[in-house]
């Protein structure tokens, strides 16, 4: 089943730029209707001084032009949003390679899948969003799928906090030469989520923030 959900950001910009019109127009009428009062009421032997009225009346103005402005540049940037959601809509049912370098640390586990083509060993090493090791530990890696996960506990024994982490792989095989292990997954797309005001898809049963894609092809079958 697939899903589309957007977000309705540009909506409730659209009703506060309304709002401050709607609000801005009646005062400028309430402005208008005393002005034109005590224009009518007036000495005519002491009229009264208009430049403050005219200053007023400029502000107002100006004010009502920037709303406007407001409001166009909102309908622009609504118009954009929709149509970068359209271009993820068109990736339902095709299928996608998702970088698989990167892992979110919640609720104490972070899980990266990983295929080898051989038995392998060496290292693996989880770095922080800066590029420092956070973690390491050696590792036998067995040929074919699989998914390593992180507890989160550092070298130093303290838990890392929750986000974004990476992670490394240095290993070799049995004649000593270095084997390369994928962390590159691929899926089908399943649903487009923006109700967050971030695109993430739905691939395979699972979220992914469409930033991960790194490629897109016609899914087989």
């Amino acid at each position: 089943m697939t899903t589309v959900n957007s977000a309705s950001g540009a909506g409730a910009g659209a009703s506060a730029s309304a709002f401050s019109q709607t609000s801005l127009m009646g005062n400028y009428d309430l402005f208008l209707s005393i002005l034109t009062t005590q224009i009518q009421n007036q000495d005519p032997l002491d009229p009264m001084d208009s430049s403050e009225y005219t200053s007023q009346l400029v502000e107002y103005s100006s004010v009502e032009q920037s709303i406007q402005q407001n409001k166009n540049l909102e309908s622009i940037i609504g118009m954009l949003q929709s149509s970068h959601m359209m271009s993820y809509v068109n990736y339902l049912g095709r299928e996608v390679t998702m970088d698989g370098t990167s892992a979110v640390l919640s609720d104490g586990v972070a899980s990266w899948d990983y295929e080898v083509p051989k038995a392998a060993s060496g290292t693996v090493s989880v770095l922080g969003s800066d590029g420092t090791v956070v973690f390491s530990e050696d590792i036998d890696l067995a040929a074919g799928e699989n998914t390593y996960n992180w507890n989160g506990v550092m070298d130093n024994g303290k838990t890392a906090e929750g986000g974004t982490y990476l992670i490394a792989f240095n290993v070799k095989g049995q004649n000593d030469k270095p084997v390369q292990v994928s962390t590159a997954t691929t899926g089908v797309v399943e649903g487009v989520d923006w109700s967050s005001g971030k695109m993430f898809l739905t691939v395979d049963g699972k979220s992914v923030p469409a930033s991960k894609i790194t490629s897109v092809s016609q899914a087989a079958g």
